[in-house]
C-alpha cells in the first residue's frame, strides 16, 4: 500500500503541479477541520492551576480517558494521570514540589542550550586518549561467597 507520502513525491517527480495543488488544499483543509490535536507535541503546555482544574473537570463531566484528555488539552498523559491521582498542580504556589521541579528543569535546559555542543562535534574519550580509564572493578565482599569459592568448599579436592 502506498503511502501519502510517496504518492506526493511521485506526483512531483512526474511534475504533475495541478495535482499537488489539490492535494495541498485537501491537507489545508484536513487541518482546518481537525478536531483532535495531533498527538506529537513540539511544546508541551505549561502546567497551571487552571489546567489541572479543567483536566478534573473533564474528567468528571466526560468519558473521556486520560490519553484523550491529554490530546484534547496538549499535555502529557503522565501529567493528567498526576492530577487525578495525585492531586498535583493544583495549588499555584510557586514553592511546590512540581514548581521548583519545573523551574529546576529549565534552569538546566537553559544553561545545557547555552553551553552546549552540537553532538557531531562532541569529543568522546578513546582507549588511546590519556583521559580514558576502564572502570576499577568493584571490591567483593569477603562475607561473600564467589561461584568458585562455593565450588572449593563442596567438592571434594580429588575431583578438582
Amino acid at each position: 500500500m502506498t503511502t501519502l507520502k510517496e504518492f506526493e513525491t511521485a506526483l512531483r517527480e512526474q511534475g504533475m503541479t495541478m495535482a499537488l495543488a489539490i492535494l495541498e488544499k485537501l491537507k489545508e483543509r484536513d487541518r482546518a477541520n481537525r478536531t483532535i490535536r495531533v498527538g506529537r507535541r513540539i511544546a508541551g503546555k505549561k502546567m497551571t492551576p487552571e489546567l489541572a482544574r479543567r483536566i478534573i473537570e473533564l474528567n468528571q463531566t466526560t468519558e473521556m480517558t486520560q490519553q484523550e484528555i491529554a490530546f484534547q488539552l496538549g499535555v502529557n498523559q503522565g501529567r493528567v494521570n498526576e492530577v487525578l491521582k495525585h492531586g498535583k498542580w493544583l495549588q499555584d504556589d510557586p514553592k511546590s514540589e512540581e514548581a521548583v521541579a519545573r523551574d529546576r528543569a529549565k534552569a538546566r535546559m537553559q544553561k545545557a542550550k547555552a553551553g552546549s555542543v552540537p553532538s557531531s562535534r562532541r569529543k568522546f574519550a578513546s582507549p588511546q586518549d590519556e583521559t580514558w580509564r576502564r572502570p576499577k572493578p568493584k571490591s567483593r565482599d569477603p562475607a561473600q561467597l564467589s561461584i568458585d569459592d562455593f565450588l572449593k568448599q563442596t567438592m571434594p579436592s580429588d575431583q578438582q
